[in-house]
């Protein structure tokens, strides 16, 4: 039963062809799809629950029993006996806390673990390691020793589930016995063949060689902060997922021979994500770590999603040492950020050459009196975030005259945080109300139309405006409504001329009855909450738009570039939110090219976007049930001038925005009609290839 199973899910996987499945799995007797269990079943192991998302989620308790999922690994001790070999006792088990055989002849799966020792420097706060290898380059012929993984060592199974290994790495003589010391360790179970997917558990252990208390410990980053974007971070190799683990090889002993770049953990991180914006990438020069077996890793186009400023994105408060990034200035953090500095001549620096670190807070202390300051805070303060804004805030209260050929009048209040209105609009940036629908017989909408309201009028706190253009005659059903506005503020900055920061206001939205009883919003799909774990501030539109409600209204189906795009380089691309988004994210893994022209007629490419997270996640961007098929009824379809085929219904539109391949393209094609597409058959929540099913992890 689990190798029919294993046959299905590696189909799902598309480790294999539909067809390679369906045939083996007639040969030996796999259910039909009407005995096979469906997405909408409670199939979980009583001590372990798993989610739609995720392969296990897929298996029948039979099955589960058999493959034993999931990988724990947990170091109990560490002892270090006179020969000064390291020895570790580690226990590894399966998601239902049960032993496993380490060499997979009882259990499913290989476990294979790696080890890594270093001892922890609390001055400096960075660790050295023991294990070590040397690296050679073939470009440069120079020579790194650098920190690796253990080699030469042995295994001790004492029973499943729990062995004792001994180092092959000697910790010197006369080692620091009352330094924290930390061992790394991480496992891989080999289960793909039979799941499609591996297992993977990489724990920390501190300890001190004298027995003492640990009163130093590297906690500068959560595995788990860096997961809220990368979803999981997962690196060589998918095998090494904790932070803390990354930073005993990754210090700076360990260095790239080929580029000459450190890999030290808090300079490399730091150029990584700020790649494409470097100064010594915009001044030419790649930013490239090679890797094992000379593979080329280059950041150079790598575009953080939010303000590089906002250093809490990484470093967070919740970490016990996430105020490092500001109470502990170094050349070596600062420079990795600002890389055109030369310490030793004090080029790009305002205070001169620095030949240590030891001076650094003098200029650079934590905060300082005013905002925009030399402190380390200051010097990372976000404009849009600054205490001195008054901060812009706008509601729609009321809209009249919503109805086929009527001129809606919108009544408004416009506020600044402290709830005094803001009374010169006219001095406003932006102040544009926009009205998009229909929302009723179809549910994307189809046309918008705009005014500028600088010249509203005020009364009792409430502004009025009425649109010049009306809304269509053969206009149905609800239409909603929104606004655009932003002011320009100067503020202090230390300067004499001080700083002009663009802030807009979250864009409000008020659903209107144009022909329906009742106003009827248009369905949420995505959540704000959710963009903004990777954007922090979801910005668009020089700062004017905020809302992807409001976003929908124009990033419609029957909407493209023509507008902006030179006639030379037609034709137009479509900017329909679901096409745009999935697309942008999906970027570097796209198989056409996806450029979108934007206002002044510039040209936006997005194949070199990297998503950070796992693709496969739709939940990290969508609300939940909102990404099945069919899709609603009422959802248009859209013109993809630019694509293998024109134009997609919805279905296929969503689908074939990240699977852009041709034979991606082919499948959506065949499978659709022209009053129809028929992707529920296969792909709908109670079938085998349910949207989840094939997403799943």
């Amino acid at each position: 039963m689990t190798i029919k199973r294993g046959i299905a899910l590696l189909a799902v996987l598309g480790l294999v062809s539909v067809a390679t499945a369906g045939s083996l799995g007639s040969q030996l007797g796999l259910p039909s799809e009407n005995d096979r269990h469906s997405s909408s079943d409670t199939q979980m192991v009583a001590s372990h629950d798993y989610t739609k998302n995720q392969i296990e989620y897929y298996l029948s308790d039979e099955e589960k029993s058999y493959t034993r999922p999931g990988l724990t690994v947990e170091i109990v001790n560490v002892e270090i006996p006179a020969d000064r070999h390291p020895v570790v006792e580690v226990t590894y088990v399966d998601d239902q806390g049960l032993p496993l055989d380490r060499e997979g002849r009882l259990t499913p799966g290989e476990v294979g673990m790696s080890f890594v020792i270093a001892w922890y420097d609390g001055d400096n706060r960075q660790y050295t390691a023991y294990t070590t290898r040397p690296q050679t380059s073939p470009i440069t012929d120079e020579t790194a020793i650098q920190a690796s993984s253990d080699s030469g060592g042995s295994w001790d199974d004492v029973e499943i589930g729990r062995s004792f290994y001994t180092f092959g790495t000697q910790l010197p003589a006369g080692f620091d016995m009352s330094k924290t010391h930390t061992v790394y360790v991480y496992g891989t179970r080999e289960t793909a063949d039979i799941l499609g997917k591996n297992y993977y558990s990489d724990p920390t252990y501190d300890f001190r060689p004298d027995g003492g208390n640990i009163t130093e410990t590297w906690a500068a980053i959560l595995t788990e902060t860096c997961n809220s974007c990368h979803d999981p971070l997962a690196l060589h190799g998918s095998r090494r997922r904790a932070v803390k683990g990354c930073a005993t090889c990754h210090n700076p002993q360990s260095w790239d021979p080929d580029t000459g770049n450190t890999v030290d953990l808090k300079v490399m991180i730091h150029k990584i994500h700020r790649g494409a914006n470097l100064p010594s990438v915009q001044a030419g020069i790649p930013y490239q770590i090679i890797g094992f077996r000379q593979s080329v890793h280059d950041y150079s186009d790598v575009i953080y999603p939010m303000d590089i400023r906002n250093c809490d994105g990484c470093h967070s408060p919740d970490a016990p040492q996430g105020s490092n990034w500001f109470t502990y200035p170094t050349r070596a953090s600062c420079g990795s950020c600002h890389d055109d500095i030369d310490w030793e001549t004090g080029d790009n620096h305002a205070g001169g050459p620095a030949t240590s670190d030891d001076f650094c807070a003098n200029c650079h202390p934590p905060q300082g009196s005013s905002e925009f300051d030399t402190s380390v805070i200051g010097a990372h303060t976000i404009p849009t975030k600054s205490t001195q804004l008054p901060g812009l805030n706008m509601e729609i209260v009321e809209v009249t005259g919503a109805e086929p050929g009527g001129m809606p009048t919108v009544s408004f209040t416009l506020t600044n945080d402290d709830g005094s209105v803001v009374e010169d609009i006219a001095g406003l940036r932006t102040l544009t109300l926009r009205a998009a629908g229909p929302i009723g017989e179809t549910i994307d909408h189809t046309e918008d139309i705009s005014e500028d309201a600088r010249d509203a009028t005020l009364a009792d706190g409430v502004f009025t405006d009425t649109f010049s253009e009306p809304i269509p005659g053969d206009a149905t059903g609800s239409w909603g409504f929104s606004a655009d506005v932003r002011r320009v503020t100067n503020i202090d900055d230390g300067t004499s001329a001080g700083m002009d920061v663009t802030e807009g206001a979250f864009n409000p939205i008020l659903y209107a009855a144009v022909t329906d009883d009742e106003p009827e919003p248009r369905r949420e799909v995505v959540s704000m909450d959710k963009c903004n774990v990777c954007h922090d501030t979801l910005s668009l539109h020089g700062g004017q738009r905020f809302n992807v409600t409001e976003c929908v209204m124009c990033h419609r189906p029957n909407n493209d570039d023509s507008g902006r795009r030179p006639e030379e380089e037609n034709p137009p691309e479509s900017v329909d939110m679901r096409w745009m988004i999935h697309r942008i994210h999906t970027g570097a893994n796209l198989t056409n090219d996806f450029t979108v022209y934007g206002f002044g007629g510039t040209a936006h490419n997005y194949n070199k976007v990297v998503y950070p997270g796992d693709l496969r996640n739709c939940v990290s961007c969508h609300e939940s049930g909102t990404y099945s098929v069919p899709l609603p009824e009422g959802t248009q379809p859209v013109p993809t001038l630019r694509d293998w085929y024109t134009p997609m219904l919805p279905g296929a539109a969503s689908c074939l925005a990240c699977h852009s391949s041709v034979d991606a393209a082919a499948h959506a094609w065949t499978n659709t009609a022209p009053f129809g597409e028929s992707c529920a058959s296969c792909h709908g929540d109670d079938r085998t290839f349910s949207v989840d099913a094939v997403h799943a992890r």
